[in-house]
């Protein structure tokens, strides 16, 4: 299944389809209730809400980033109460580029939920019939089995990588970021040695995804003949470095892997080495 799905053929698929189940994944890193608030506002009709702090992380400990990643327990326990059958065919869309929706689209696809797909150009792309109301989640009778995730890699093996170089990792936050500069999100500036920077909003043109064509150039002119098994996506909570994995797959380069603790894990241990 593509990863992406354009409005039109959600509208369609809506007609004909009873088993989409359709997440609202809209967010505000700067202000957590925006997304909810806008969701209260008018919604894709029988989208229900998915908050990136409440269902799509973990709780924060101090040393496991801004958006810990939920151990597979606890996201087949959410799962479960948001009614995410596997055999669902799920749409995800926000308003901020699909960066929200594709950290939901990866955290499916890595326990190996197929029918997932992030609706290109996002809420803004939307141009049937607006719904306020409240959609609750139905959930699910039987338990899930919790699944590992597939692709995904902790801070040593990022760690012994900067001495091995045997993988790439790309950093999908900004350049001034990456650089250290204008840090107003974590407490540390800079980036991980050796590290790459794509900044995720370079996969977009007018807020949609760029063709697969245009994609694959791009990432192949960064990566050059490393293989997409081989490189290791980072951001700085491990949200848009979804952005970054979904891009590649939409480009026909799969199998990247993700730092779900990225750059706000990394640097709340200060043994860990900074580049500026």
């Amino acid at each position: 299944m593509n990863t992406l799905i354009t409005a039109s053929e959600l509208e369609t698929n809506l007609k004909t389809d009873p088993n989409i189940l359709i997440c609202d994944c809209r967010f505000d890193l700067t202000q957590s209730s925006a997304g909810r608030e806008s969701y209260t506002t008018g919604h894709i009709p029988g989208a229900i809400y998915i908050d990136l702090e409440d269902d799509l992380s973990a709780s924060k400990t101090g040393t496991n980033g801004r958006h810990p990643l939920p151990k597979p327990v606890q996201w087949a326990h959410t799962r479960q109460r948001l009614g995410m059958a596997p055999q669902l065919h799920i749409v995800a869309y926000d308003n901020q580029g699909s960066m929200f929706a594709s950290r939901l689209w990866w955290m499916l696809r890595a326990i190996g939920h197929e029918k997932v797909q992030v609706l290109d150009g996002g809420f803004d792309s939307w141009k049937g019939m607006i719904s306020t109301s409240i959609h609750n989640p139905i959930p699910l009778e039987q338990p899930l089995k919790p699944l590992e995730y597939q692709g995904l890699v902790l801070a040593d093996e990022v760690l012994n990588n900067i001495t091995s170089q045997r993988r790439k990792v790309i950093d999908a936050r900004s350049p001034d970021r990456f650089h250290g500069q204008n840090e107003t999100l974590d407490p540390v500036g800079g980036h991980i040695p050796g590290a790459l920077n794509r900044f995720f909003k370079d996969n977009l043109d007018s807020g949609k995804f760029k063709s697969p064509e245009m994609l694959r150039q791009e990432f192949t002119a960064l990566l050059g003949n490393m293989q997409a098994s081989e490189v290791i996506h980072q951001c700085g909570s491990g949200v848009t470095a979804c952005h970054n994995l979904l891009a590649m797959e939409f480009a026909g380069l799969s199998g990247s892997n993700l730092y779900a603790g990225s750059w706000s894990e990394w640097c709340a241990d200060s043994n860990r080495p900074v580049e500026i």
